[in-house]
């Protein structure tokens, strides 16, 4: 255990298996695979409705029926009902390689061709199959569809190019078609009947009736590569959509016989899938570039248009920075893409605009690659000037200029920044001023140049007379960086020289030699420490002002891959090709926690509040969240979770902060901490460790422990205008009296006339005392004699303040004119007597404090009357108001002296 717990990973919308798609109702649903678990998106705005927890392995299949969800991973079939497993199937002997639904049945095909049938109206964990076929050794299967209205016939399709026609009822081959010569890739059934699409490899379509075994048609994909996926549409127009390897979707008109349209670019990978919704000139695509499309066939010319899409990342992210208090995460990939990403709502994740990429595209004829900028290497924010102006710039991969972006129309700037324009070189390294005024550029040749944010315009160049050719460095600049009052400005070469500026006048103020070649800066603007990481992976940090080196960290055996402050200056987080994250106490000058990944970290940022740390890794396209378990737990000191020099190993987030996740209502999706520590979010332990003369609170709602403050008001205020009218005519119904507990209690019979029956005082006293009366004592009872009321309190914590007042009110003593002895010895009484134990406990204890109070105050007024006639009770109410007394004089002691410096502070002039 650590100080960063798995919480969930963002940014993975489907992977390179086939989706499934479903129809309940009036609404249509798609199943897509994420890895190892798999999520649910309704089509009406691709909203995520459905995550499922971790699986062992990787998804190979999927396929869905109603509520149930049929996975394939490794040689498993998992059943899902929803989010949760209800039954896995380990029959196959081989990876299983695709799952087809067949009426009532479910049926999986493995790599060595063997074919078995599942039902599955009936889950249980019996994990027999209903039957089993063996296809053949020189038949290796790759799809398979069920031909309409063919009972009990399926269609399979083999990597050797032929197809076999299969009853699974009787367990016999009907039919063998010979093929193409080339492998079948997919195959779908038309509108039509008896006919079907086959796409192989070789790029070709055949349209096929296979009740005479004829070619109706063949089209052949102009694009290179194999038909991946097809789909026909059924909203009346004769339209086949087929897509190829290379991420280009071809519309296909059955009669007239030709291409219709091409959607070039649809994607930027191999598409899985395509699929027409029923009765809709609406086709949904998803690809193994991280992305789901739906595109509308509503222009004139037939094209389709781009109606709504979800995408992640194509390719690995390479920096990551947290924005807008860490709501959001800015993440910079290979795929060329610059990403706005939602920590707390998937849908208001997006890509930043590079100014009409697509309509550039398409009218030079080119890939949208060729034109997008090239891979973001290096960027910095400000959130100061986002209303004003541009507030992010980037350094891009072999790029002799910066760009600048605008975040709140996340749209790329209109100004170029272009360092030494008549020497280019590549830019390296970037930053923007406190103010967000200003950016400065670093560049591969030495060259450090100040610009204007808002007019683009060189406003200074920082230059070491020194330095041969006249440059701020005589080596790459690996980083810059500026404090929070523009008075100078910090800069590292590659060689291990690092100088300080005079940020208005760019003239050089002082400089230190490192050692060793440098590679990374990171700066913190509170403290003026600057941290660098060298090539002999140790981290050093300096002290800006005083120009010395102030500590030093070793423990990493690979190359540092990213450096990261706490907001307060008093953490710095390092990650390492070798696998760790390391946290390091810059006040005690030693490493309190390391963990181990099985995937290295790339890059990594710690959220403002230091609640989440998020992290990318390699080959991996999304980006991965870790809470903070210090700010979801009761524990006071952070030696109790740390590991220390000690490396702990740990696994990657899951897609979902809690496993088998529904999303019912993304509107309201709010980040949740991961279930291992939800214990202690929820519960709220006490501290371990609690700090003399202070007390600690319950950390409840306020308005639960007001509204028993305030209790008579509310009823008052809820009291209907009118009261309730009585029926004409009552039903019949079995005479009884309404409980607490809400069940039902029949009254006795009426006695015999002439019979006189006095049941027994303690039967009277037990039916007097409903259930959750008697599991309320039943607890004062064990916690007093225990002297350990925490669980009492906990159950007092968790009902409403109406049921608590009820429960406090059923040992109210209504008969006080019975005698001294008699009143002792009633349940009410004794109950009465643990209370005030139970008030006297607490309050010396100093917990739960506000909620406390709250309840005192509550009893007192119900069973005032009665401890006041009573001198037993007198004398411990009297001990109550004692402790009470004397814990809160300490207490105010405290805010008085705390308001006397605020009072004094205020009024002060400095």
């Amino acid at each position: 255990m650590g100080i960063f717990e798995p919480f969930r990973a963002i940014g993975y919308i489907t992977t390179g298996v086939p989706f499934s798609v479903q129809r309940l109702g009036t609404e249509t649903f798609v199943t897509v695979s994420v890895g190892k678990a798999f999520q649910v998106y309704n089509c009406a705005k691709l909203t995520l409705v459905i995550v499922s927890p971790q699986l062992p392995h990787k998804i190979r299949a999927l396929a869905c029926y109603r509520d149930f969800t049929f996975v394939a991973y490794a040689t498993h079939i998992a059943v899902f009902k929803r989010a949760h497993q209800v039954a896995l199937w380990t029959r196959h002997s081989a990876k299983v390689n695709s799952l087809f639904v067949f009426g009532d049945y479910v049926i999986s095909v493995d790599v060595d061709g063997n074919l078995f049938i599942w039902g599955f109206k009936v889950v249980d964990e019996s994990n027999v199959p209903v039957g089993h076929i063996l296809l053949g050794d020189k038949f290796i299967p790759t799809c398979m569809m069920h031909p309409d209205t063919y009972l009990n016939k399926v269609l399979i399709g083999s990597q050797e190019g032929g197809l076999q026609l299969w009853n699974v009822s009787t367990k016999k081959m009907l039919y063998e078609f010979k093929g193409w010569g080339s492998s079948v890739t997919s195959c779908v059934s038309s509108p039509a009947l008896d006919v079907v699409a086959i796409g192989c490899a070789d790029g070709k379509i055949h349209v096929h009736n296979i009740r005479y075994d004829e070619e109706v048609v063949t089209f052949v994909h102009s694009m290179r590569g194999a038909v991946t996926s097809l789909s026909f549409s059924t909203d009346g127009q004769p339209l086949l959509a087929s897509g190829g390897s290379s991420g280009v979707i071809s519309i296909w008109n059955l009669e007239k016989r030709k291409l219709q349209s091409v959607v070039r670019e649809a994607h930027d990978s191999s598409i899985i899938s395509l699929h027409f919704f029923a009765n809709e000139p609406v086709l949904m695509s998803s690809s193994a570039d991280n992305s789901i499309k739906i595109w509308v066939f509503d222009t004139t010319d037939g094209d389709p248009r781009l109606l709504r899409f979800r995408s992640g990342h194509s390719a690995p992210p390479l920096c990551i920075r947290f924005y807008a208090n860490g709501r959001h995460i800015l993440s910079a990939g290979q795929d060329r893409a610059f990403r706005l990403f939602s920590v707390i709502q998937d849908q208001q994740s997006r890509e930043l605009s590079q100014r009409h990429v697509s309509k550039r595209a398409k009218k030079l004829r080119v890939k949208e690659e060729e034109l997008k900028l090239k891979p973001v290497i290096a960027f910095d924010c400000a959130e100061i000037r986002e209303r004003d102006w541009c507030n992010v710039v980037t350094c891009h991969m072999d790029t002799a200029q910066a760009y600048v972006w605008r975040l709140q129309n996340f749209v790329i700037g209109e100004h170029i920044l272009r360092p030494c324009p008549e020497n280019p070189t590549p830019v390296k390294a970037c930053t923007i001023s406190a103010c967000g005024n200003f950016a400065i550029i670093g560049t591969a040749s030495g060259w450090i140049e100040r610009f204007n944010l808002q007019s683009g315009i060189s406003r200074g160049r920082y230059l070491d007379v020194s330095e041969r050719g006249s440059c701020a460095h005589e080596s790459e600049v690996v980083g810059v960086a500026c404090d929070s009052t523009n008075t100078q400005m910090i800069s590292a070469g590659y060689h291990g020289d690092v100088k300080v500026w005079d940020f208005k006048g760019c003239a050089l103020k002082s400089r230190w030699e490192v050692g060793c070649s440098l590679v990374k800066i990171v700066y913190h603007r509170l403290n003026g420490l600057l941290a660098t990481v060298a090539d002999d992976f140790i981290i050093r940090l300096y002290d800006a002002v005083a120009l010395r080196m102030v500590r030093k960290f070793e423990g990493h055996t690979d190359r540092i891959t990213d450096l990261c402050f706490s907001e307060d200056g008093k953490w710095l987080l390092s990650s390492s090709m070798d696998g760790t994250l390391r946290i390091w106490d810059v006040i005690l000058a030693r490493q309190i926690d390391a963990v181990l990944v099985d995937v290295s970290i790339t890059a990594l940022s710690l959220s403002p509040n230091m609640d989440v740390l998020a992290t990318t890794h390699v080959d991996q396209n999304g980006v991965y969240l870790w809470v903070n378990q210090s700010m979801f737990s009761g524990a006071s000191n952070i030696d109790s979770y740390a590991s220390g020099k000690e490396v702990v190993n740990v696994k990657l987030p899951s897609l979902s902060s809690v496993e088998g996740s529904n999303v019912e209502n993304e509107d309201t999706d709010k980040p949740t901490v991961n279930q291992s520590i939800s214990n202690k979010v929820y519960t709220f332990p006490a501290f371990s460790q609690q700090i003399p003369d202070l007390v600690t609170l319950s950390l409840l709602p306020k308005s639960q422990w007001q509204s028993l403050i305030n209790l008579d008001i509310i009823k008052v205020r809820n009291k209907p205008i009118e009261p309730p009218k009585k029926p004409e005519k009552a039903p019949f119904f079995l005479p009884s009296v309404p409980s607490l507990s809400g069940e039902i209690l029949f009254k006795p019979s009426e006695p015999v006339d002439g019979e006189d029956i006095k049941p027994d005082k303690a039967e009277s006293d037990k039916r007097k005392l409903d259930i959750p009366a008697i599991q309320f004592l039943e607890l004062l009872q064990s916690s007093s004699e225990t002297k350990n009321f925490s669980a009492f309190t906990e159950y007092i914590k968790g009902l409403s303040p109406s049921n608590l007042d009820l429960e406090l009110r059923m040992f109210q003593i209504i008969d006080e004119d019975e005698d001294e002895e008699e009143l002792v010895n009633r349940p009410e009484f004794i109950s009465i007597e643990l209370l005030l134990d139970y008030f006297i406990h607490e309050i010396s204890c100093r917990n739960n404090f506000e909620f406390i109070q709250a309840v005192t105050r509550l009893f007192l007024k119900i069973h005032g009357e009665t401890i006041r006639c009573n001198s037993k009770l007198q004398d411990k109410a009297r001990k109550l108001l004692d402790i009470q007394s004397a814990v809160w004089q300490r207490v105010d002691k405290l805010f008085q002296s705390a308001r006397c410096m605020v009072t004094f502070l205020s009024n002060s002039q400095f």
